[in-house]
This record gives structure tokens, C-alpha cells and sequence, in this order.
């Protein structure tokens, strides 16, 4: 599998990007304004999208990417993969006919472009040979990470989350665990806003790294603008004996 990363900030500004990897060529997970910077043809071939929740920084390239490859006479729908809490999110908030027309409908109500497809934690969804399987995590709104698995091996992506209990022993049953994309929005300084706001911090990132059996790896992803340095920064200092690195717009990991 080849993963580029075409968004990996917790904002905007500076030439920084929000949360959005392309899997080989036909697959995201998320869609956020990284997803702009894709060439005509690449955002032709995408026809699966993968959500981890329905936070605007997560899903703000959604309504243009379906505007894009929308076809009266498609062969292959655009489905997107999600919880049913954040399906609901951005039918009623996205696509309403207000904020963006509603594609689910388009170009008729029995054959749409744009289809959902519920994924709860727990499910595993199969693309063309590659495992999409969705574990819970712990945001402020419901959220799944995911790990994907093919032949060659698997990566992972925490989504949005702060000290949980259900992703770390489904990365340690991963066995073939080659990648972790994870985040972790502020620094140690702001431990406290980090957790309501339900995102790591250095600390807590670190401490929760302390249960994983493999050693994968790991990619730093979800930090905001101005603070990327300081917060890989703490991470190492806190983590040394971890292959640990700082994702970029641009990256491409293969597996």
C-alpha cells in the first residue's frame, strides 16, 4: 500500500493543511482541505472515503470532492465510510440543499452518486484486498480510528483521540503492524485544554505509548500551526527509545 499524506495540521495558515491520506489511489481516510492540492485526474479516481468523525477540519473537502467527480452517468458511486452519528452529522449539515446540495439524491433519489455505508467500531470493510477495520476511540464527538491491512502488512490511524482504552489492544493483536499515524494536538503546556478538547498532549501520548507491544513506525499528526516543533519536541524527549518522526504534507509511507 502507498499512503500519501495530503493533510496532516490541526489548522490552517502557512501553507499547513487538515487531515486528509490517500490509500493507493481510490481510497481517503478523511477529508480535510488537504485533498485541494490533488491533481484533476487523482480526484477522479477516488471512490471510497473513509471519516473518522465529522469535525470540520476532518471533512471540509467532502462537498467539493463530491461536486468534482459528480457523473449523471457514473459507474462507480462515491461511497462514504462512517459512523451513523457522523453520517447524520453531515447529511443534515453538509449536504442539506442549503450549505451544499444533497448528492445522496443526485442525480435521482433511486441511483445517487454519493452513497453511505454505516461503520461501526468493530466492522471491517474490504476494498480491493485491503482490510479497513474501524476501532473506537475517545474524542468529543464519536470517532473511530482505523487500521488497514493488506498482504504486505498494516498501518494504523488513531483519528482524533485522547487516552482511551479500546485502540492500544487492537494495535497490540495487529501483528503486522508496520505504521502508526497518530495525533497530538498541543503541548505539554496545555495538557488540560488538550484533554477537553479530547486530543493528546506529548504526556499522554507518551504515557498510553508505554502499552504498545510493537514497535512500529510512529507518525505525529493533528498538531496545531506554530506549535509542530515544541510538541515533537516534548514527544521525543518523553519517548527515546521510540522510532517516532513528524508527519508533513507530502510524506508517503508504503507498506
Amino acid at each position: 500500500m502507498r499512503i500519501r499524506i495530503l493533510g496532516c495540521s490541526g489548522g490552517i495558515g502557512a501553507g499547513s493543511r487538515t487531515s486528509a491520506m490517500l490509500v493507493d489511489d481510490d481510497v481517503l481516510i478523511d477529508a480535510g482541505t488537504g485533498i485541494g492540492d490533488l491533481a484533476l485526474e487523482d480526484l477522479d479516481s477516488i471512490r471510497h472515503v473513509f471519516l473518522t468523525h465529522a469535525h470540520l477540519d476532518h471533512v471540509a473537502g467532502l462537498p467539493m470532492l463530491v461536486d468534482r467527480v459528480f457523473d449523471e452517468n457514473f459507474e462507480t458511486p462515491l461511497t462514504v465510510y462512517a459512523r451513523e452519528e457522523t453520517l447524520r452529522a453531515i447529511q443534515a449539515h453538509l449536504f442539506n440543499d442549503v450549505i451544499w446540495p444533497d448528492f445522496a439524491r443526485l442525480p435521482s433519489p433511486e441511483n445517487p452518486m454519493l452513497r453511505y455505508h454505516v461503520c461501526s467500531p468493530g466492522d471491517t470493510v474490504t476494498i480491493n484486498r485491503r482490510d479497513f477495520y474501524a476501532v473506537d476511540v475517545m474524542h468529543t464527538v464519536p470517532s473511530l480510528g482505523f487500521t488497514v491491512q493488506n498482504s504486505g502488512g498494516a498501518f494504523a490511524v488513531s483519528g482524533d483521540t485522547k487516552t482511551n482504552e479500546t485502540l492500544w489492544p487492537v494495535l497490540n493483536a495487529c501483528e503486522v503492524l508496520r505504521v502508526l499515524v497518530i495525533e497530538v494536538s498541543f503541548p505539554d503546556e496545555m495538557e488540560q485544554l488538550a484533554n477537553e478538547a479530547g486530543h493528546y498532549c506529548p504526556r499522554t501520548l507518551t504515557r498510553d505509548l508505554e502499552r504498545l507491544r510493537h514497535s512500529p513506525e510512529i507518525w505525529l499528526t493533528g498538531m496545531k500551526p506554530g506549535e509542530e516543533e515544541r510538541i515533537y519536541e516534548q514527544v521525543i524527549r518523553s519517548a527515546p527509545d521510540r522510532s517516532i518522526q513528524m508527519l508533513t504534507r507530502g510524506t508517503v509511507l508504503n507498506v
